[in-house]
């Protein structure tokens, strides 16, 4: 213990305190004697990072539990199966740098539980680099990223219908084609339809705005005739009567 409390710059007693929260795991014990190992001091060394950071010990105990019951790697990547996504190996430092105040216990959780991130030892790591990227553009744009997860879990749903959708009519059709031909066919498919709703419903949601820019104050329809009132003109006098009339 006092060898890794050395090693991760902090006292003795900073660290049987992280060992009473559960912040580090329990070390390797041989009869007596407790072998601490890259792991431990890993996690110490984040804790460190993470406080430097304005994170609280109880945010970074959440953290630390979300971490701790992680999926593994292998599970998340799906490992053997091929792939065009580049996964991104993130300590939770750096996930932090990525979403600030957003990296949250929940949403970290809500996060491997989608399968975006996984665990490799005391590293993140995160399925997609163009996913990751996408969220953290969100997120600086003032989109919540629970709102970012709810949102993604709905397009994993639509994702996979298509994607079975694709599947089942090109395999119907074209048995002979490779898998690298048949993910070329589905993607140019998806994209060009995705493409055309976004801008239908761009334009859909333009026009709205302008016939409520056009809506009087009060609600009701502007009239595009409004009746104009003639004015009358003035009464001719009429001849004059005779004297004795």
């Amino acid at each position: 213990m006092e060898e890794l409390a050395e090693e991760a710059g902090i006292t003795v007693r900073t660290l049987r305190f992280y060992r009473e929260r559960g912040l580090i795991q329990p070390p390797r014990r041989e009869g007596r004697i407790a072998w601490y190992d890259d792991h431990h001091l890993a996690r110490l060394r984040t804790i460190t990072g993470l406080l430097e950071r304005g994170h609280t010990l109880n945010g970074i105990a959440d953290l630390a539990a979300t971490f701790d019951s992680g999926r593994d790697v292998a599970e998340v990547l799906g490992l053997g199966e091929p792939s065009e996504e580049t996964p991104v190996r993130l300590t939770p430092e750096q996930l932090a740098d990525y979403f600030a105040d957003e990296a949250s216990a929940e949403n970290l959780a809500a996060a491997m539980e989608l399968g975006y991130l996984g665990t490799d030892g005391e590293t993140l790591v995160h399925i997609s680099r163009r996913l990751l990227d996408a969220s953290s553009e969100l997120v600086r744009a003032g989109v919540p990223l629970a709102s970012v997860l709810s949102a993604g879990r709905l397009v994993r749903e639509h994702a996979d219908a298509l994607a079975e959708l694709c599947v089942r009519v090109l395999r119907a059709h074209t048995m002979d084609a490779g898998q690298a031909r048949l993910r070329d066919l589905a993607h140019a498919v998806v994209d060009a339809e995705l493409s055309m709703a976004l801008d239908r419903r761009l334009r859909e949601e333009e026009k709205g705005e302008q016939a409520r820019d056009h809506t009087p104050a009060g609600g009701g329809t502007p009239r595009k005739n409004p009746r104009r009132t003639r004015a009358r003109e003035p009464r001719r006098p009429g001849p004059p009567l005779p004297p004795d009339a």
